[in-house]
């Protein structure tokens, strides 16, 4: 996909393009959690676009860096597109200053890891435990089977950890 081709909310895009200027990162408090975060343009043969950095992102990233965005989200800010890993997306550094390199983080590609040698694996059992009765539970059953210490199933409430992009 071309940089010319983005639209706002559009997501699961993959683009390609060279870093040719960076923004002065800024740190952030949000839910009690620090971040940081930075501006990238990026360029490619049809447009400009505002790339958003996130935490380790923006130490991997320099200006002529040739990034490539994958599952990326396009989102729209003041009337500007902005394109960001999001929360499934991933970045890679193309080339660049050292030639290519893998950046890490969350948001970022990791470099594979070979995949480790074959080897033949007993199952291994479980020594019976003084402390772990038989009857013990991993959570992958039913949540409302008995009441919590504390109040009933319908008194307890699940909280979802929001992302930071």
């Amino acid at each position: 996909m071309f940089i010319k081709d983005l639209q706002p909310r559009q997501t699961n895009v993959d683009v390609e393009g060279e870093v040719i200027e960076m923004s002065d990162v800024r740190e952030f408090s949000k839910f009690g959690r620090q971040g940081k975060v930075a501006n990238a343009l990026i360029k490619d043969g049809t447009g400009k676009v505002k790339l958003s950095l996130w935490n380790e992102q923006i130490e991997k990233v320099r200006v002529g860096d040739k990034v490539k965005i994958q599952k990326g989200y396009v989102g729209e800010f003041q009337g500007e597109l902005q394109l960001t890993t999001g929360k499934f997306g991933t970045l890679d550094i193309v080339s660049g200053e050292g030639g290519p390199q893998e950046a890490e983080g969350p948001g970022v590609a990791a470099k594979p890891e070979p995949a480790p040698a074959e080897e033949k694996a007993e199952p291994k059992e479980e020594p019976a435990s003084a402390d772990k009765p038989d009857d013990f539970s991993y959570g992958d059953e039913e949540k409302d089977e008995a009441p919590k210490k504390g109040g009933a199933p319908e008194d307890s409430i699940d909280v979802e950890e929001e992302d930071l992009s």
